[in-house]
């Protein structure tokens, strides 16, 4: 860079060169000017070197993308989610997210407690987060939409979103909303139906509901009119928390009812073991735990069907702008160790049905 000399100093420099002696005294002080005003020179340029250089990494890092966060809010618990988290990734994964590379989630489990997923959803709301994916049930979807009306919304049900006033129609939902319903609470007649198989002469048939889920409300109502038509004996077994679920299954082991058909909602999924008698489930995830036969929708392919839509919602879609997505298979799987307990007589006709046996 060319150093800019003082005016003043060329001006010396000029009348020296025309002095064919000049004093000593003017020599020395022209030195002395020309020293420092390269000096000062020099610490301009360095100054001006330094904060370029300080402000090349700034710059870098402003023009880097900040990564985007979701929220995901879970009724769930984070040890009995691993298969269906797993699923809900490779959704995200095929709309080019990877988590930890170009997306943070930010992870919000109830443990089975539905009183905690409003506050639960309103720190995401504060975070920031760029969608709620809300799943394990339709308390966590209500939690969320109560939560906020502008961030996007993704949820996982097993009720019909639209009866239920989630959201205003399947192919138009509206607002900041949408999302995959399992539809499992309208399978409940065909359970009671196949336990109706597996214990032919049975009269005495336990259901076991939690009366805090809005999924409960109709399965009951349903069950009620259907083993009256059938003719067998109803017995009611409500949990709404752990202690009440122990309680229920040492009650229901107890009595031993000639079958058992458990109420659709994922807060049951933290107890899965036998308890020896027949019992159908509305979720797979029972069946490989020791569960004798599920019947349902697949629940790890909604969870990747969300993490799809939370890809597209990232990229720019509209919720509005996303249907809500219907099951178009339902599975019955068999625990076939499970069937071989003593007591338990599976027919083989079920075997042949199934669509899935675990041995």
């Amino acid at each position: 860079m060319p150093v800019a000399i003082d005016p003043a100093v060329i001006g010396r420099i000029k009348i020296l060169q025309r002095s064919s002696l000049p004093p000593l005294g003017g020599v020395l002080s022209f030195w002395s000017e020309a020293r420092e005003a390269l000096a000062v020179k020099r610490r301009e340029f360095l100054t001006l070197l330094g904060g370029a250089a300080t402000a090349w990494p700034l710059a870098a890092r402003a023009q880097q993308p900040v990564m985007p966060v979701i929220g995901f809010l879970s009724s769930r618990s984070p040890v009995e989610s691993a298969s269906v988290e797993a699923a809900f990734r490779e959704g995200l994964k095929e709309g080019g997210y990877i988590e930890g590379q170009n997306l943070h989630i930010a992870f919000r489990w109830a443990d089975g407690q539905f009183a905690r997923l409003p506050p639960l959803a309103e720190a995401l709301v504060d975070l920031r987060v760029a969608v709620i994916v809300a799943v394990g049930g339709v308390n966590a979807a209500f939690a969320a939409k109560s939560a906020t009306a502008t961030i996007p919304i993704v949820f996982v049900v097993g009720v019909d979103p639209v009866a239920n006033g989630l959201v205003a129609s399947l192919n138009r939902p509206a607002g900041n909303i949408t999302g995959v319903t399992v539809m499992s609470a309208e399978l409940v007649l065909k359970r009671l139906e196949l336990l109706r198989e597996l214990a032919p002469k049975g009269a005495a048939v336990a259901m076991l509901v939690n009366p805090l889920s809005p999924e409960s409300t109709h399965e009951i109502k349903d069950v009620q009119v259907a083993a009256q038509t059938m003719g067998l004996e109803l017995k009611m077994f409500n949990a709404s928390t752990l202690n009440e679920l122990n309680t229920a299954f040492a009650a229901i082991a107890e009595q031993r009812p000639d079958a058992l058909l458990v109420g659709t909602d994922p807060f049951f999924l933290l107890r899965r073991e036998v308890i020896g008698v027949p019992a159908i489930y509305p979720f797979r995830e029972f069946a490989p735990s020791g569960g004798l036969i599920s019947y349902g929708t697949n629940i790890a392919s909604t969870y990747r069907q969300a993490g799809i839509y939370t890809g597209r919602i990232l990229k720019g879609t509209k919720p509005a702008e996303l249907p809500i997505m219907l099951p178009t298979k339902f599975q019955m799987v068999v625990n076939l160790k499970t069937a071989k307990v003593p007591g338990l007589d599976v027919p083989p006709s079920l075997f042949a049905v199934a669509d899935e046996v675990i041995e």
